[in-house]
């Protein structure tokens, strides 16, 4: 018989000097890491209140959210009418849906483009009490439309608002050429001025452009776009706020960042999009903290991190500039005042949320001929609706997955 061969086992213990002598750089690394995350769960977990969850158990509770209804586009100039119809907005299995679907669905292809007047004032059911964000009108030979898409706007204001806390949305985005859903916050008051001085929290957005509110908080937003859209479609999330002392002086580039999910996007898998915020820190992230879009440590005042000029034009006349926040309280100002929440998706808008020539965009922001004033331009939306051939396809036939789906939303208030 053969001998086996011999074993090349080693008889002694073979030598690890990094037991013996770890890397101090990586200990650190450790120590630091594990004492971040234990001191972030503390702080998320201490002294918070729950002060509102919502598992959309009994349909849309009256208790939290209302409906905006209005045809002005907001601040973006967006292209969609906000309704309070079940058919933009619903719950099935305990989920939220927000839908949007075609105008013409509803009133008919012809209303559209020519003979129609929409009068949300007359109706009673714009929320708004400035008239020129309640009509519409279509006319061929001005080239006017009504807004040929319908959709929902959901907030919780004068319901719940926190100033200081958590909030946590579990959500799916919807897919579609155009779509631009948001989970994000305004404050309650504008205890500092008109947009941006008294902040935004974007939790959930793509990308960020001047409008007449005030500061905000996005939580997250995306492009309902394909991934192959430049700069990102469904595939990418973006989180910051916007701040500033007046609206061409708002400064969210300071402040926003990025997460991209290239194998399954955000729109096939529920995400739970987080802010966590007091007068420290803020932070907003995806599912947990390492997918996290901004950590901003409340440093330094938002005027000083701003550095903003001394003197700025307006027309004819050099005026000086003021720091709208000289009242405030510590370096969290304009972030020291109650924010409240709103889920939305909209479609389209001309403040370069989707950049001019960039993924056969059907309409021009600069455009003559696209929706009207630059405060409501009846020009873009006939362009956009022009194209409704191009990008209507792309907009799965399932209202499930055309609109934003919310499982849950839960407020914690520092208390």
């Amino acid at each position: 018989m053969r001998k086996p061969y011999p074993s090349t086992k080693l008889r002694e213990e073979i030598p690890k000097p990094w037991l013996k002598y770890p890397d101090p750089a990586q200990r650190w690394a450790r120590i630091i890491f594990w004492s971040l995350f234990a001191l972030g769960f503390a702080a998320s977990g201490a002294n918070s209140c729950l002060v509102m969850e919502d598992t959309f158990q009994n349909g849309i509770d009256p208790a939290y959210w209302s409906h905006e209804v209005r045809t002005d586009g907001y601040g973006n100039h967006e292209f969609e009418w906000t309704t309070a119809s079940s058919n933009n907005s619903f719950v099935k299995d305990g989920v939220l849906y927000i839908v949007p679907t075609l105008t013409a669905d509803a009133l008919g292809a012809a209303a559209i483009t020519n003979g129609y007047t929409l009068n949300l004032t007359s109706d009673g059911t714009c929320t708004s009490s400035n008239v020129s964000e309640c009509v519409a009108v279509s006319n061929s030979s001005t080239n006017s439309i009504v807004n040929p898409v319908q959709s929902a706007r959901l907030v919780t204001r004068g319901k719940v608002s926190i100033k200081y806390g958590k909030v946590e949305v579990t959500a799916r985005m919807p897919l579609g050429d155009w779509l631009w859903p948001a989970i994000w916050m305004l404050p309650q008051n504008n205890t500092y001025g008109a947009w941006p001085a008294s902040g935004e929290i974007d939790y959930i957005h793509a990308r960020y452009a001047l409008s007449s509110y005030s500061l905000r908080l996005k939580i997250a937003e995306s492009r309902g776009n394909a991934p192959s859209y430049p700069g990102g479609g469904v595939d990418k999330i973006q989180g910051g706020i916007h701040w500033g002392p007046l609206p061409q002086f708002d400064s969210w580039w300071k402040t926003f960042g990025t997460q991209q999910n290239r194998i399954r996007g955000y729109h096939q898998d529920y995400h739970k999009y987080t802010l966590e915020w007091d007068e420290r820190y803020l932070s907003i992230y995806i599912d947990n903290r390492v997918y996290s879009t901004l950590d901003l440590s409340m440093n330094q005042p938002f005027w000083n991190r701003g550095n903003f000029p001394t003197y700025y034009v307006n027309g004819t006349d050099t005026l000086k500039l003021s720091n709208p926040w000289v009242l405030g309280t510590g370096n969290a100002s304009p972030f020291d005042q109650s924010f409240y929440l709103i889920l939305n998706v909209a479609v389209g808008g001309t403040n370069g949320f989707f950049p001019d020539n960039v993924g056969g965009k059907p309409w021009a922001d600069s455009s003559l001929t696209a929706m009207g004033v630059r405060q409501m331009s009846s020009a873009e939306r006939t362009d956009f609706w022009s194209a409704k051939d191009r990008w209507y396809p792309t907009w799965p036939s399932d209202p499930t997955q055309r609109g934003m789906a919310v499982q849950s939303v839960r407020m914690w208030q520092k208390c």
